[in-house]
């Protein structure tokens, strides 16, 4: 059976897997920017929190990354990582405009290979764009948190995210 969400209620095919916690966080290569590739088996040994949304140019998406700026500023030993399908530019563009520490909350595109979506399951492939998801993967690669968003234009569960962070 495929896998569905809904766009302001139309459903919408996925492609990949249904990642589960306890599941080892796949690996892929996005892009830092149209030159510099960024591999999430870089980051093992790290607590992350891997952000995934439709496009910046969104308000909900806009308002996710904002949060977990915000919410992740005293988790000193958390890295977030907003992924879209965004061009790198304007991605880094948003950031930049929206005083987003990308120390904190770092921006990866998707867009030239879908690798991470196709490997997390988030890819919608119709329109070419991610799904809202939230994985939280603790420092050994384990998925500890894994929240695909049922409605993309809905909020993930901010408290859950952050009661799982606070429990490693």
């Amino acid at each position: 059976m495929a896998r569905t969400t809904t766009l302001k209620g139309k459903p919408l095919d996925l492609e990949g897997p249904e990642l589960k916690v306890g599941d080892a966080a796949p690996d892929a290569v996005l892009k830092k920017s149209l030159v510099d590739d960024f591999r999430i088996s870089e980051t093992k040994g790290k607590t992350r929190v891997f952000s995934v949304v439709p496009s910046l140019d969104t308000p909900v998406c806009a308002e996710q990354t904002r949060r977990f700026n915000k919410d992740l500023a005293a988790m000193a030993n958390v890295t977030c990582y907003t992924i879209s399908c965004d061009l790198p530019m304007a991605m880094n563009r948003f950031c930049g405009a929206e005083g987003i520490e990308t120390g904190k909350v770092v921006p990866l595109s998707d867009h030239r290979d879908v690798a991470f979506g196709k490997a997390y399951g988030t890819l919608i492939p119709s329109l070419r764009i991610q799904c809202r998801a939230v994985f939280v993967v603790d420092a050994a690669d384990k998925l500890r948190y894994v929240e695909y968003v049922p409605e993309v234009a809905s909020h993930p569960n901010y408290e859950a995210i952050l009661a799982c962070l606070k429990s490693l």
